[in-house]
Order: C-alpha cells, then sequence, then structure tokens
C-alpha cells in the first residue's frame, strides 16, 4: 500500500476524531470544563470545588426554562449552600436575559455566555439542559428539556443521593 496515502487516511482520521471530540455532548461521567475558562458574564460563585453543582442552560425565549426557574429557585434555598443553581444564559443579547430576569427574580447565580463558547464546549441538545455535578466537577445527571413535577421529583432525589 501507498505510505503516503496511508499517512494522509491516517491524518484525516485523527482530525476528524479531534473534530467529533471537541463538538461531543458532556455526558454523564463526564467532567465540566472549567467555567473560569470561558469568560462568562455575571459574577460566579467564589468556589464550586466540593458542592454539588446545576448547571443549567437556558435561554429567554424558552417557555420550558420560565417554567424551570422557580423550581431551581426552590432547589437553591432548600439546599442552601451545600447546592449551587448556576443558570448560564446563552441570549445573543443580554437585554433579553435582564428583561426576562426581571419578569422571573431568582436567588440563585445567573451568568451569560455571550461568546456560546462554554455552550460550543458542552452541546446542549435543547433548553433547558442541566447537568447536575458532584463535588469533583463530574456529571452526575443529566436532564434535557423540563418536564414540570417529573423533572422537579428527580431533581429533589438526584440532589439527596449526591448529599448523602
Amino acid at each position: 500500500m501507498n505510505t503516503s496515502l496511508l499517512k494522509k487516511s491516517l491524518l484525516v482520521t485523527t482530525l476528524a476524531g479531534m473534530f467529533l471530540t471537541a463538538h461531543a455532548e458532556l455526558k454523564v461521567g463526564d467532567t465540566l470544563p472549567e467555567l473560569a475558562s470561558f469568560k462568562l458574564e455575571g459574577k460566579m460563585p467564589d468556589s464550586l470545588t466540593g458542592k454539588i453543582v446545576i448547571v443549567d442552560f437556558w435561554a429567554s425565549w424558552c417557555l420550558p426554562c420560565a417554567e424551570s426557574f422557580p423550581v431551581m429557585d426552590e432547589l437553591q434555598k432548600k439546599f442552601g449552600d451545600r447546592v449551587v443553581v448556576l443558570a448560564v444564559n446563552v441570549d445573543e443579547k443580554a437585554a433579553n436575559m435582564d428583561k426576562f430576569l426581571k419578569r422571573h427574580p431568582v436567588t440563585f447565580t445567573v451568568v451569560r455566555d455571550a461568546g456560546h463558547k462554554l455552550v460550543a464546549a458542552v452541546s446542549p441538545e435543547t433548553m433547558p439542559t442541566s447537568f447536575i455535578l458532584d463535588g469533583e466537577g463530574k456529571v452526575r445527571f443529566l436532564h434535557k428539556g423540563f418536564h414540570g413535577e417529573t423533572t422537579r421529583k428527580e431533581y429533589l432525589s438526584e440532589l439527596e443521593s449526591l448529599l448523602k
């Protein structure tokens, strides 16, 4: 076999694998990338180390996101400093996010991924998408969409299991 052709074939395969890996969806068992490197707009919590974290991707135009916000707020209040809810907004315009937050005020942390760099690294399939991380930053549970009381009960059960 032609070694030049073999080398080209290996290079194409390697590059394709790198591209697919870079754009693969974050899944259960994966570790969330270091958030500080994404230059998110807004004040991040002082430390997420050792905390159970819900990273929730949302947008102002998303009706299920509006339905999920009271539940996320309930979880933040119920679990206090043992759980951090971090909502990552993906709106193009900060004004859209601000308008949404005026209609849906919350006590948890909200930041904006203006450059969509975190979104590109995590690749959430739908809005909202929530990743529940253990104290080491590993994804333990994943929620695609919000399904009312069913999702609320799942959140409660999952958080309680991680806090044991």
